[in-house]
């Protein structure tokens, strides 16, 4: 069984994949399968098809925490690592806010540069506030 941080690391590297080349995500989904990629179980499946379907109102969160940014300026990496993280934040009820927090630092973190992590950091937590 994976850990909660595999699973993550799993939505995020397909959420990644998605906004990288905007293939239909059930086609990402069947290439990492063959592949042997990325680790895929249900819970997977159901963040990664949560994300794509609630992209605008995801995104629409994110938005409201730019400061003197836009979505288009952000790194793919860290929108990706975003988009899952708010995702987390707005719909699933059996997460803490602080671990959601820190394991999309982490992810940031093995992706991405220090300047993106504290970006992430940043906008998340601006967004967990408002949220609370």
């Amino acid at each position: 069984m994976m850990t909660r941080h595999q699973m993550r690391e799993s939505v995020f590297l397909l959420t990644f994949e998605r906004i990288f080349n905007g293939d239909p995500l059930d086609s990402i989904v069947e290439t990492a399968k063959e592949c042997e990629t990325v680790e895929i179980d249900d819970r997977v499946l159901d963040w990664v098809t949560g994300i794509d379907e609630k992209k605008a109102e995801i995104d629409q969160e994110i938005t409201k925490h730019l400061k003197n940014w836009t979505l288009a300026r952000i790194s793919k990496v860290s929108l990706a690592v975003l988009r899952v993280a708010v995702y987390e934040l707005l719909f699933v009820d059996d997460m803490e806010t602080n671990v959601s927090i820190s394991e999309a630092v982490k992810i940031a973190q093995e992706y991405s540069t220090k300047e993106d992590v504290a970006f992430v950091n940043g906008v998340l937590s601006s967004a967990a506030k408002s949220l609370a």
